[in-house]
C-alpha cells in the first residue's frame, strides 16, 4: 500500500502544468471576447510586439475585475495567473477552470510556499506567469502596497519581467462599483527588464524598480468617465468623515451622504469630489482616501474595547480551501473593536487571527485556527474597515504605531 502511495505521489509531481488546450482556449476566448471587451471598457490595447516566443514574468498594476482578459489580449499564447484561494474554492467551477486555464492557486495574506514553487515549475516548462504585485485592485484609484516578496520571486525564477500598466480603469469601473462607465483605457507593456538587468539588484532595489514601473495615480481630472451612478456604492471604500470621523456612508446616484452630519458629496464624471453646499477638502477619493488611512493609522483602538465600532449584518461561510464553500449562517451580526471581532456569541481575538482580506467589492475572509471564514454583506456592506482595524491593531502590537501598511 506505500509502495502504491508512493509512486501516485511521484506521478503526480511529474505531471506538467502546461497543457496544449490551454493556447486553444486562449485562443477561442480571444475572439470571443476581444470585441465585447473594446466596446464595454472602451480599452485601447497595445498588443506586445516583442513578445517573440519568450516566456515572460508579467508585473502588472490591478484596477478593473477583467484585467486578466486585458493581459491575455496583449500577448500571445496562453498566460498563467496567480490567483486567489477564492476563485479555487467553488466547487465545479474552480475544477473547470484549472483545467481550461489552470491559474496557479496563492493564499492572500500568508506566506505560500507551493505557490512559489508552482511558479518555479511554470517557468521550468517555459510558461508566462502573470502577478498582480499589488495583490488587490485599488480602491483609490492609486497603485497600493506590494508585496516585498515579489522581488524575491522574480529573481528566484529568473525570467525577464514584462511591466503591464492598466491605465484609465478606475474611471471606468471603480472596484467599488457596480457599474461599468463610458470612458477610455489603455493596457500596455512599458518596459522589459532582462535578467541580466536586475540580476546585481539587491531585492531592495529591484522592488523599488517594480513600484515605480508600476505606479498609476488616477487621482487626476484627465478624461470623463459618465455614467447614472457615479458614486454608488462608494460607501464599500470610506467610512471616515473628515467632520465625523468613524461614521457610515450611503449612495445614490451621483452623490454619497455622511450618515451622521448629513453632508452630500458630488461625484464627478472627471472623477472629482464636490461637497453640496459646503468646501469638502479632497478634490479626489485618492486624497479622500489617504486621509482616511492616515486617520485609522492615528486611532486609539483602546477606547473601543467595550462598544463596538461597527455592527453589520452578514453571512457566514465556511471556506474549504481548494474545494468547495459551506454556509454555516444565513444571517449573524458581524461586529468590529479594537482588539477582535465577535459574531453573534462567537469571540475571535485578533491576537489569535492570522489574517484578514477584501475579496473583489465587499467579501471578507478571515483566517483563524487553521480554518477560513468568509463573510458577505449586504450591497453597502464596507469589508475594508475590518482589514484596516485588524493590521492597524497588528502594527501597534509590534511597536509600529504608525505602521504603513494597513492590509491592502
Amino acid at each position: 500500500m506505500e509502495k502504491e502511495k508512493e509512486q501516485e505521489r511521484k506521478k503526480k509531481k511529474k505531471k506538467p502544468w502546461m497543457r496544449r488546450r490551454h493556447r486553444a482556449v486562449r485562443d477561442i476566448a480571444y475572439a470571443a471576447l476581444y470585441g465585447y471587451t473594446k466596446r464595454r471598457y472602451g480599452i485601447e490595447i497595445d498588443r506586445f510586439a516583442g513578445q517573440g516566443e519568450r516566456a515572460y514574468l508579467i508585473l502588472m498594476n490591478h484596477q478593473t475585475a477583467f484585467d486578466q482578459f486585458f493581459v491575455g489580449m496583449t500577448f500571445k499564447g496562453p498566460v498563467y495567473y496567480v490567483a486567489s484561494e477564492d476563485l479555487f474554492s467553488n466547487g465545479w467551477i474552480s475544477s473547470l477552470l484549472r483545467w481550461l486555464v489552470a491559474p496557479i492557486p496563492i493564499k492572500k495574506q500568508t506566506s505560500d510556499i507551493s505557490a512559489v514553487l508552482n511558479c518555479v515549475k511554470v517557468a521550468k516548462e517555459g510558461g508566462t506567469i502573470a502577478i498582480a504585485p499589488e495583490g488587490n485592485r485599488t480602491y483609490s484609484g492609486r497603485t497600493g502596497y506590494m508585496n516585498p516578496a515579489i522581488a524575491a520571486l522574480a529573481k528566484l525564477i529568473k525570467l525577464p519581467i514584462a511591466f503591464l500598466r492598466i491605465e484609465g480603469g478606475y474611471g471606468v469601473h471603480p472596484r467599488w462599483s457596480d457599474k461599468v462607465r463610458k470612458g477610455h483605457m489603455r493596457c500596455y507593456v512599458s518596459r522589459v527588464m532582462e535578467p541580466e538587468e536586475f540580476k546585481g539588484l539587491s531585492k531592495q532595489e529591484l522592488l523599488e524598480v517594480i513600484e515605480r514601473e508600476l505606479y498609476v495615480d488616477e487621482g487626476v481630472a484627465d478624461a470623463e468617465f459618465d455614467s447614472d451612478a457615479r458614486a454608488e456604492y462608494l460607501e464599500r471604500a470610506m467610512y471616515v468623515c473628515p467632520w465625523c470621523g468613524l461614521t457610515e456612508f450611503e449612495s445614490r446616484g451621483e452623490y454619497i451622504e455622511c450618515k451622521k452630519c448629513r453632508r452630500r458629496i458630488e461625484y464627478g464624471k472627471d472623477k472629482r469630489l464636490k461637497g453640496q453646499g459646503f468646501d469638502f477638502p479632497f478634490e479626489f477619493v485618492t486624497g479622500w482616501y489617504a486621509y482616511q488611512e492616515d486617520f485609522v493609522r492615528r486611532l486609539e483602538l483602546s477606547d473601543w474595547l467595550d462598544a463596538p465600532m461597527y455592527r453589520d449584518r452578514v453571512s457566514l461561510w465556511e471556506v474549504i480551501v481548494y474545494k468547495r464553500k459551506r454556509r454555516l449562517r444565513r444571517e449573524c451580526e458581524l461586529r468590529l473593536y479594537g482588539d477582535r471581532l465577535e459574531i453573534d456569541e462567537l469571540r475571535l481575538p485578533f491576537s489569535e487571527i492570522t489574517g484578514i482580506s477584501v475579496l473583489g467589492r465587499n467579501k471578507l475572509n478571515v483566517y483563524h485556527g487553521g480554518g477560513l471564514w468568509q463573510f458577505k454583506g449586504g450591497k453597502r456592506f464596507n469589508a475594508l474597515k475590518y482589514v484596516n482595524m485588524y493590521y492597524h491593531s497588528k502594527n501597534k502590537g509590534r511597536g509600529e504605531d504608525n505602521g504603513e501598511f494597513l492590509g491592502l
